[in-house]
């Protein structure tokens, strides 16, 4: 395992429970990062983090399509841990809505996915930049995704455009506030062995996810981890408003 040292760091990650961002969190965790563990419904899964890492950790619930609930996770957040000097945009859906599909079932689908994906973490950038600018310093690790560049199937219009538009966003926040101490990365993986994943392998075959990739075995949140560990160290800092692919070689540009 790659050590990075991230004593006395405080960190918000979104969609901690669960997939990537479980990953992440035990990571962070070990690295010796004080996390917020924000989960929606996983209530157990993140419960089990903040068990075993005892002060190191905490459990915050919102349902990031709820603009209050947002508003209060950061209150939350910011009360108890006083200080944060990360937060990383993980949480996010991917959610099916072919274009046969009936019209007003296509939008439902469209706005829910880009109240989570896009929204709350508009929302949660303002929030955060309010923070930094207060604290003198700070850093925003964005998880984006393949689909922004290489584009998604015509089931996921949503998901796809959702990635573009944080994707843009983690870049203008890298130039508009980096004389102000406070830097923005993003990491797009493309796919990722995940719950999720394995439902996909479950109906599809790994042979097919595994044609689309370069190398013989899918990326897994451990592979993600250093890099973001590193990121949130400030050993990144002069690559901010760069985007890092994580994706097998599955979409080389």
């Amino acid at each position: 395992m790659t050590k990075i040292d991230l004593s006395d760091t405080t960190i918000l990650l979104t969609g901690a429970s669960d997939g990537i961002g479980k990953g992440l969190a035990s990571y962070l965790l070990e690295m010796g990062a004080k996390v917020a563990v924000h989960y929606n419904s996983n209530k157990d899964s993140a419960e089990s983090l903040v068990a075993e890492y005892q002060n190191m950790a905490k459990a915050f619930q919102a349902d990031l399509s709820q603009e209050k609930d947002v508003f209060s996770l950061f209150e939350r957040v910011e009360a108890h841990f006083g200080k944060i000097d990360t937060i990383i945009l993980n949480a996010g859906v991917f959610l099916s809505h072919s274009s046969q599909s009936d019209t007003k079932d296509w939008l439902a689908v469209w706005k829910k996915t880009m109240s989570i994906n896009l929204d709350a973490v508009g929302l949660l950038t303002k929030l955060g930049l309010d923070h930094f600018q207060k604290m003198g310093e700070g850093r925003f690790v964005y998880i984006g995704s393949r689909a922004t560049f290489r584009g998604e199937t015509e089931e996921y219009l949503a998901y796809a455009a959702s990635k573009g538009g944080l994707t843009s966003l983690a870049r203008s926040v890298a130039r508009s506030f980096g004389k102000q101490n406070i830097k923005s990365f993003i990491v797009s993986p493309g796919f990722t062995r995940t719950q999720m994943a394995e439902q996909f392998i479950e109906t599809h075959g790994e042979e097919r996810v595994l044609n689309e990739i370069a190398l013989n075995e899918l990326t897994t949140p451990q592979d993600l981890a250093p890099l973001i560990g590193l990121m949130c160290s400030g050993g990144m800092d002069h690559a901010t408003g760069a985007t890092i692919d994580v994706n097998a070689g599955s979409h080389i540009r």
